[in-house]
């Protein structure tokens, strides 16, 4: 792989997000990572004011999102990371997985700073298709995911996304819902070409005994 590009693996399994000190413009970056489950909380209640407040309320330069419908029926028609958005003042970017009740479903990242270029890259799944979103800012390009449930899918999605990596010519970030434990075979290949920046010691699930968890863990990512 090429050296000139710089791995750096945000590793978030199932619903966690999490922010990097931010000391320096320029110089560090604060990244999140966020599945919002649709918007819709430990309470099951959907409220998509109260998400953009959790997304504030860390402050993030950049945000991946996983679990996002656009404009489905189960939500009423609503563009929901473009709401966010829009209650947060950041630049939005959706890529959609799998067409849902009438609309998309998928994940997204959320800026401060307004991209400059995205791609959208298909990712295996046999339960469901998955998708890789990548998105290029002025010194870094951050990338989001939401991986298969399935070894072998998320295995194969590991080349890809070594791949797109290896070509890139900035600091590439990648977020997301890896649906993987630290000590499962896709971590243990992921980090021969990544570094972890992230607490793998610390849980990210469950949170009130559900499954959608929201844990902070902070840490610094420093830019060349």
């Amino acid at each position: 792989m090429s050296r000139n590009c710089k791995y750096l693996l945000t590793l978030l399994m199932l619903t966690v997000f999490f922010g990097t000190s931010h000391s320096n413009a320029g110089s560090n970056i604060r990244l999140m990572s966020y599945n919002i489950r649709n918007a819709t909380g430990i309470d099951e209640k959907r409220d998509i004011k109260r998400t953009a407040h959790i997304i504030d309320s860390v402050n993030p330069d950049v945000v991946a999102v996983q679990e996002i419908d656009s404009v489905t029926g189960r939500s009423r028609g609503a563009n929901i990371l473009a709401e966010i958005a829009g209650h947060t003042a950041m630049h939005h970017i959706f890529a959609p997985a799998i067409n849902y009740d009438g609309g998309k479903y998928g994940i997204g990242i959320l800026s401060k700073e307004k991209p400059l270029s995205h791609q959208i890259f298909a990712l295996p799944g046999r339960e469901e298709s998955r998708a890789l979103l990548l998105v290029e800012f002025e010194k870094y390009i951050f990338a989001c995911t939401h991986l298969s449930l399935t070894e072998e899918d998320r295995m194969a999605s590991l080349k890809i996304i070594n791949g797109i990596a290896a070509s890139c010519n900035k600091p590439f970030f990648i977020a997301g819902d890896m649906n993987a434990h630290p000590d499962e075979p896709f971590i243990k290949a992921f980090v021969k070409d990544f570094t972890i920046l992230s607490d793998t010691k610390a849980f990210s699930f469950p949170a009130d005994n559900r499954w959608n968890c929201s844990t902070i863990s902070q840490l610094t990512a420093a830019l060349p």
